[in-house]
């Protein structure tokens, strides 16, 4: 399979947005998914309520939902879209892995009808809700760390499907 073009360079080799205009407007999806890690004692807290700013994930999953309304301000090549929907989920992770650590999954799903998909409203929706769990439990916990961000699913447009293989594979296009 041949590489593909990168689209956000101009003619004279500089940047530009993509022009769209000629584009049809399809129903767009793009699930993407990130961890973070904390100590038990963290994650504890966490799940007790008992972190002073508050209820940890009920507000990371409003700021993950705001990131995802604001993407074309932080990622300079990225379309104001429409979004029809933004749904940001929870997967605890309570026992301790090898190096002592719990964890949170974040995945976030995405959807749009346009011209042009919400990879990166995803993405950033994974990003602004991992850190702001960081922000809300630093000061207990400044050795949190991210992993395993990416891109898992994206449905719709000319390019078709995306669904990521699983770790240590190469990702695939469906067509």
């Amino acid at each position: 399979m041949a590489e593909p073009d990168l689209t956000h360079f101009n003619a004279d080799g500089r940047a530009w947005m993509v022009d769209v205009s000629e584009k049809a407007d399809t129903d767009r999806t793009a699930v993407a998914q990130g961890t973070v890690y904390m100590l038990p004692t963290t994650f504890g807290r966490i799940q007790a309520g008992q972190i002073k700013k508050g209820d940890v994930l009920a507000v990371s999953q409003v700021a993950g939902i705001m990131g995802a309304k604001r993407t074309p301000d932080i990622i300079p090549m990225c379309h104001p879209l429409l979004l029809t929907g933004v749904d940001i989920a929870f997967t605890e992770h309570p026992e301790p892995d090898a190096d002592g650590q719990c964890a949170i999954t974040v995945t976030a799903t995405v959807k749009v009808r346009g011209q042009t998909g919400v990879e990166m409203e995803a993405l950033t929706a994974v990003s602004i809700t991992l850190l702001t769990i960081y922000d809300m439990c630093k000061a207990i916990d400044k050795g949190m760390t991210f992993g395993h961000i990416g891109l898992l699913k994206k449905t719709g447009g000319k390019s078709g499907t995306f669904v990521a293989v699983p770790r240590g594979g190469r990702p695939h296009v469906e067509r």
